[in-house]
């Protein structure tokens, strides 16, 4: 068998980092950690090409070539993902989808001509689907309730992977998530039950990427890094060891919950293990929608000091903010502004508020008759309006997130409090000796030139710059990436900007606006 798997393309986001990675000379900021973990689960004579086509589109000699294309997709990637299936079928092709959206929202595929669904886990679906091919099943959608044994996953095929292209690599450690928040499809998709790998195995998949010569960032992408606690610490007293052996060959990104301000033990393991940035939902510092989305570990401790305490051990926070929520008073943009200035967090991940599908927000809504139905009807973003009818006038919503998004990403403010942010980290941080790559080197001269120079931040640029590193040499590196990092959000905003306003501009007198101001009145 000829199998092509393909990753679509991942149109421009708060997560894309485009004018980052163009600085930088690179090409996309992940690769698909799921399609590359199904190659590893393919039979071993069976003939793989792979094409990440935000690094290097597939050829027409690709398709001419094989057998079977097997795609994976976010619902980020609907659009390209939809063209992919369409074009396969008009050539003849075969084709197996999978990933996160198509488990969520299954007909989206069938409906654009797909021949297999390899939905949920892999671990237990795609022996389903080879089986199926082995019986000469022409289609077939595969499904399991059953959460698969981690342990038993293969190391990805980073092979595949043309290293130069990237940001950062993915490994993961863990999935699913013991929390409930409403909006959240994590329990969906994986479970409420974290199950973790084993040490041995995440340093066997850590080791394959050293023997691979890359020594850069390394994203745990798990969703909730710290879910199990525990296994959580047993893995990260293993990293360590490893790690400065090898003189810490790599800058680890995960994401984690707030509660980890409650564990003293854990951020100093994950300090120690070479974790440097802690994504963070943090959504919103009023405490009556945190409890109304079901997110009280949110509200156990104060927010600030939390993020304070975190940020004070040595981990650069970047963060989840939404705006939306039901009964949410007005000047919740304000307030999100203010606690992201008050804490310094640099990245502030600002968002409307999306219902995603078959999350108990979906389902309430669903019963509320609020979902808008071919409204953005399976994805919400910075740049698209919301898929349902919010408590506040719509029009309200939208052009505070507008304001909000638009002032968080002026460059002074971002440069000021990115700087209080590395200021206050006192905390130990282990010490990268590698040597730059030429993509860094352009990259930190781009960002000298254009802060430093172009912009009017140019006096306040230089001015931090010889402070970090004077006062926080051992941050030096880690202070110019997050600055070079805003550059793809002072672009990012005007897009985000434009596209709002002219949406709201042609819905200025339908009925879904209406319906917002409706509801807000009656309530």
């Amino acid at each position: 068998m000829r199998a092509l798997l393909l990753w679509p393309i991942m149109p421009n986001s708060f997560w894309s980092y485009q004018e980052t990675l163009d600085l930088a000379g690179l090409r996309s900021t992940n690769p698909p950690l799921g399609l590359i973990t199904v190659a590893a689960m393919l039979p071993s004579d069976w003939e793989i090409r792979f094409s990440d086509r935000n690094v290097r589109l597939e050829t027409d000699a690709d398709w001419a070539w094989c057998d079977l294309v097997i795609i994976s997709a976010m619902i980020i990637q609907q659009q390209d993902l939809g063209e992919l299936i369409k074009k396969a079928v008009a050539l003849g092709k075969k084709v197996a989808v999978g990933g996160p959206f198509p488990t969520s929202v299954p007909e989206f595929a069938l409906e654009a001509g797909a021949n297999y669904l390899i939905l949920d886990e892999g671990e237990c679906t795609v022996p389903m689907f080879l089986e199926a091919l082995e019986r000469g099943e022409e289609r077939g959608v595969f499904r399991s309730s059953e959460k698969p044994d981690v342990t038993q996953t293969p190391i990805p095929r980073f092979d595949l992977l043309d290293l130069n292209a990237y940001y950062a690599i993915t490994v993961q450690f863990s999935r699913g998530c013991p929390f409930q928040c409403e909006f959240c499809d994590i329990i969906n998709l994986f479970g409420r039950k974290p199950r973790t790998k084993t040490p041995e195995q995440m340093l066997a998949e850590l080791e394959v990427l050293y023997q691979m010569g890359w020594h850069r960032y390394v994203f745990l992408v798990d969703d909730n890094f710290i879910g199990n606690k525990r296994n959580a610490k047993v893995f990260l007293r293993a990293l360590i060891p490893w790690m400065e052996e090898r003189k810490y060959p790599f800058t680890f990104i995960t994401e984690a919950s707030l509660n980890l301000a409650e564990d003293d033990e854990l951020i100093d393991l994950m300090v120690k293990a070479g974790i440097t940035i802690v994504f963070m939902g943090i959504e919103t510092p009023d405490v009556e929608s945190l409890v109304g989305i079901n997110k009280e570990q949110n509200t156990r401790q104060s927010l600030q000091e939390s993020c304070d305490k975190i940020t004070r051990a040595g981990l650069q926070i970047m963060s989840g903010f939404i705006i939306g929520f039901d009964n949410e008073r007005a000047g919740a943009g304000t307030r999100i502004q203010d606690f992201v200035e008050e804490t310094g967090i640099p990245q502030a991940h600002l968002s409307l508020l999306g219902a995603l599908p078959n999350t108990a927000m979906w389902t309430r809504l669903q019963k509320e008759g609020r979902l808008l139905e071919g409204f953005t009807k399976y994805f919400t973003s910075q740049k698209s309006l919301m898929n349902f009818v919010p408590t506040r006038p719509m029009a309200e919503v939208v052009n505070e997130f507008i304001t909000t998004f638009w002032n968080l990403y002026e460059p002074l403010p971002y440069l000021k409090r990115t700087f209080r942010h590395f200021i206050m980290m006192e905390g130990w941080r282990p010490q990268n000796k590698r040597q730059f790559t030429w993509q860094e080197v352009r990259f930190f001269f781009a960002i000298c030139w254009r802060q430093g120079v172009v912009r009017s931040t140019r006096w306040r640029f230089w001015w931090q710059l010889v402070a970090i590193a004077l006062q926080k040499p051992h941050l030096f590196y880690d202070y110019l990436i997050a600055l070079g990092v805003g550059e793809h959000f002072f672009n990012f905003r005007h897009e985000v900007k434009a596209q709002l306003e002219a949406q709201l501009e042609d819905l200025q007198h339908q009925p879904v606006l209406e319906a917002s101001y409706q509801l807000s009145s009656a309530r």
